[in-house]
């Protein structure tokens, strides 16, 4: 039973940085693709980064780049979202989720889930 746990959550001012941590359990990640998504109050979930099995990093929204990295610690079966330069616009509730084959943007297409972490940017 795949199970992935986000964490590292919280309210920063504008201009901090946060790292989020996805945990998993029942799946390897480092075989499987990883990606970062956000749902801020009303509007869809949008994926941000992903991290492929063979370690290739896609970045698919134009705000976070320069400003947000993921990363795989394979010892730990785990992967992060190293958040800088935070905004109030990054207020969203961030999740992680895995799929077999291939990065995809698209949150159809990932079959497991973690529960989500709120990050709040607000001075």
């Amino acid at each position: 039973q795949v199970q992935l746990v986000e964490s590292g959550g919280g309210l920063v001012q504008p201009g901090e940085s946060l790292r989020l941590s996805c945990a998993a359990s029942g799946v390897t990640l480092s075989d499987y693709n990883i990606a970062w998504f956000r749902q801020a109050p009303g509007k869809e979930r949008e994926g941000l980064l992903c991290i492929s099995s063979s370690g290739v990093r896609l970045s698919y929204v134009e705000s976070v780049k320069g400003r947000f990295t993921i990363s795989r610690d394979g010892a730990k079966n785990a992967v992060y979202l190293q958040m800088n330069s935070l905004k109030p616009e990054d207020t969203a509730v961030y999740y992680c989720a895995v799929r077999r084959f291939g990065c995809n943007s698209a949150q159809a297409v990932y079959p497991y889930w973690g529960q989500g972490t709120q990050v709040t940017v607000s001075s």
